[in-house]
């Protein structure tokens, strides 16, 4: 077994000085703090460095560039990786940590706990729109963004893969007029990443046959209808969130 290994906790952030303070405070059993503020014109730097952490500011347009970034900031032989709207309970970090003394290099998948509001929401979730379970914890070097996408951009891992029971308290959205919001910012990023392809965008009929196939998953694969009217709107912004992003990117293209 090995000791005295270090464990970096990585945070990328965007003017979220409403929900850093709460996100750090669970993340003081870290050996190390690292956060990275992209395009950030509120509290952020103060509130982070009251934790002690690293902190770097820049700007980034492409979601991949300032993750990687991150990641290279960091010291530790595992990183963790969180965003400011989530929480990682105690009962994680002790989990981290006997794990990793016995782990070879790798990656760890860590399942979520979502919730809308105070309500922790299980089932329906999927796909772009939300996740239960994500690659979060990884041997340094092991992991890295890939740069071709605004939003949601895949990643390359190595090495073993891995599974811890703990979970991540993912605070997805506070209301509904939260997930409309998100709903339009995902759409808008998703729409430019279409449009730039050098691909013919689908007719619109297939788009929406794809949004109620999406819809269907969630809603009824993934159990979403357990949750009632939340796995409803979780399974109709999923939809939605394909059929307006192609719906906007064909709107880019006719504007060119």
């Amino acid at each position: 077994m090995k000791n005295n290994i270090k464990i970096s906790a990585l945070v990328v952030a965007h003017n979220e000085e409403n929900k850093l303070e709460s996100c750090l405070k669970k993340l003081v059993h870290a050996d190390e703090l690292v956060v990275v503020l992209d395009k950030t014109n509120d509290k952020s730097e103060i509130i982070a460095k009251k934790f002690g952490a690293k902190v770097f500011k820049g700007s980034w347009n492409i979601e991949a560039n300032r993750r990687n970034f991150g990641i290279k900031k960091c010291s530790g032989d595992w990183i963790l990786e969180i965003d400011a709207d989530e929480h990682v309970p105690k009962k994680l970090f002790t989990e981290i940590r006997k794990e990793i003394k016995r782990a070879k290099p790798g990656y760890f998948l860590i399942p979520f706990d979502n919730y809308i509001g105070k309500r922790k929401i299980r089932y329906g979730w999927g796909a772009s729109w939300g996740v239960s379970a994500a690659p979060r914890l990884h041997f340094k070097g092991y992991k890295k963004w890939k740069k071709e996408q605004l939003i949601h951009p895949s990643i390359s891992l190595k090495g073993e893969q891995m599974w811890l029971k703990s979970r991540i308290q993912h605070y997805v959205d506070e209301d509904i007029n939260d997930m409309i919001m998100r709903l339009i910012r995902y759409t808008d990023l998703k729409a430019i990443d279409i449009a730039k392809q050098n691909k013919k965008i689908p007719h619109f009929l297939i788009t929406i046959r794809r949004g109620v196939t999406r819809f269907l998953k969630c809603f009824i694969s993934r159990k979403g209808y357990k949750e009632g009217k939340w796995g409803f709107i979780i399974a109709l912004m999923a939809s939605l969130y394909i059929i307006l992003s192609y719906l906007k990117a064909t709107e880019i293209r006719e504007k060119k």
